[in-house]
């Protein structure tokens, strides 16, 4: 038998750590309807509200805000989509100091859920999360407000986005154990399906006494190893030991906060480059239809690169809620 609350209506969605909403998109592809979403970033929230306009926006850090007038304002809500802050959990961060303060944000997520009392909550995060030592705890006490959980981890290539990005994705239910979202079995799709290879973005040439010497050498390790006639993408901001690029007949590396990708292509004139612009990166992420109408280039990069991929999304939510 159905949950009655969910039986006669849509389900009802709060996005907790939304941005600009890429987990929104998802959920709502997937037949839910946002009624709010909460930020501390006012700039996220002004593109969360461009695609969500009939959304309430909570502008804010979430233990400033009270649970129960929240509820009081929205009513029943039926599932929580929440991606605490994730920078202090990853390993692009390095050797830096981490903040617990910042990790403990997933903390917020029990305290909504325990006064909203949703059927489901969707928890993303990086997957070095599991590595918190405060992750078991977060997970019992999950458990203790009555959640059964399903723990899994997700790579956006199998989901029809050209992109390598594997992530956490915590499944709560309160009336059974989380059905595993099944991974399409799709080919993956390349970077060459979103970048413009001949659009009319402006390159400039590779060799220059501008340009710095590890750009280059990043290009001269591609070009030896490819060729003088295909076109690559460098990498900037990594750590796998792959040279600094990477060919484009294969899925995009993880797209992250910073300004990572750069074509380059043979011409005339020499080798040529510029950087992976806006759409292409929204392209990667999955985010087609979306609008990114407030803030800078930059701005936008940032909130890309903080977003859950939307078809990821749209198949959890999808599998986690079926038969609800």
């Amino acid at each position: 038998m159905k949950n009655s609350s969910t039986a006669d209506r849509h389900i009802r969605a709060i996005d907790l750590f939304c941005g600009a909403g890429g987990s929104s998109w998802g959920a709502q592809a997937a037949k839910v309807d946002i009624v709010a979403a909460f930020d501390a970033w006012p700039l996220a929230g002004k593109n969360h509200a461009a695609n969500f306009p009939a959304a309430t926006f909570y502008e804010g850090r979430l233990e400033n805000l009270n649970p129960r007038k929240i509820a009081d304002q929205l009513g029943q809500i039926d599932l929580i989509l929440a991606s605490p802050e994730c920078t202090n959990h990853s390993p692009a961060k390095g050797n830096k100091p981490r903040c617990e303060i910042s990790k403990n944000t997933a903390f917020q997520v029990l305290r909504f859920a325990a006064v909203l009392k949703p059927r489901w909550i969707v928890l993303e995060n990086v997957v070095s999360m599991r590595n918190w030592p405060r992750y078991p705890e977060l997970k019992a006490k999950l458990e203790r407000l009555g959640y059964n959980l399903r723990e899994q981890v997700l790579n956006s290539v199998h989901f029809g986005v050209p992109q390598t990005r594997r992530r956490l994705f915590l499944l709560c239910d309160r009336q059974r154990i989380p059905i595993a979202t099944p991974k399409p079995q799709a080919k993956p799709f390349h970077a060459s399906a979103v970048v413009d290879i001949n659009g009319t973005y402006r390159f400039t040439p590779v060799h220059t006494h501008r340009r710095a010497k590890a750009t280059i050498q990043r290009a001269q390790r591609a070009i030896k190893a490819l060729g003088r006639n295909k076109p690559f993408l460098m990498v900037y901001y990594g750590s796998d030991h792959a040279g600094g690029w990477q060919r484009l007949d294969r899925p995009l590396r993880t797209i992250t906060t910073l300004d990572r990708f750069a074509l380059v292509k043979p011409s005339p004139r020499g080798h040529v480059m510029r950087m992976l612009q806006v759409p292409e990166l929204q392209a990667a992420m999955g985010m087609q239809g979306m609008s990114f109408p407030h803030g800078t280039r930059r701005d936008r990069i940032k909130m890309i690169g903080n977003a859950v991929c939307p078809p990821v999304m749209r198949d959890v939510v999808a599998c986690l809620t079926q038969d609800g």
